[in-house]
């Protein structure tokens, strides 16, 4: 059964910057790349995020993209401390605007509660970056 993560996404001002962020950061991982993102406790339930699983994005308080779940490992920083370190696909995958308050860590999220992808073909082209900030501002994507 498959499942999701939220979590906050730290620092980034918009969509745009994730995707610069995220190009920056691939490494290679089993001959594929990958974008790591670190969590000091790993998932409890990391088979149900690798059937399909995808980490779902809060840029700016609100739900606003999302990346597969490819694998997870464990590294240690250089001082020992272990990490859990999520690998996912580099394709962000817009979705439909979401708002949600901020927390800390993660948290699951059912599939049947995700917010669907933005339809690139069916509604035409998506909306400017700064276009679909102020939507959100207004509550109206």
């Amino acid at each position: 059964m498959t499942i999701h993560l939220l979590r906050l996404a730290v620092g980034a001002d918009s969509l745009q910057s994730m995707r610069d962020w995220r190009q920056d950061h691939q490494i290679q991982w089993q001959g594929r790349p990958v974008v790591p993102t670190y969590t000091k406790r790993a998932p409890t339930r990391m088979a149900e995020l690798l059937d399909g699983g995808c980490i779902y994005w809060v840029v700016k308080g609100f739900i606003q993209c999302r990346q597969r779940f490819i694998g997870f490992d464990e590294v240690q920083d250089v001082d020992g401390t272990a990490y859990c370190r999520m690998l996912m696909d580099p394709e962000l995958v817009e979705t439909l605007s979401m708002p949600k308050r901020p927390f800390q860590g993660w948290r699951y999220l059912k599939p049947e509660e995700a917010p669907a992808d933005l339809a690139g073909g069916e509604g035409g082209e998506a909306l400017p970056e700064h276009l679909m900030a102020e939507l959100r501002a207004l509550g109206l994507a």
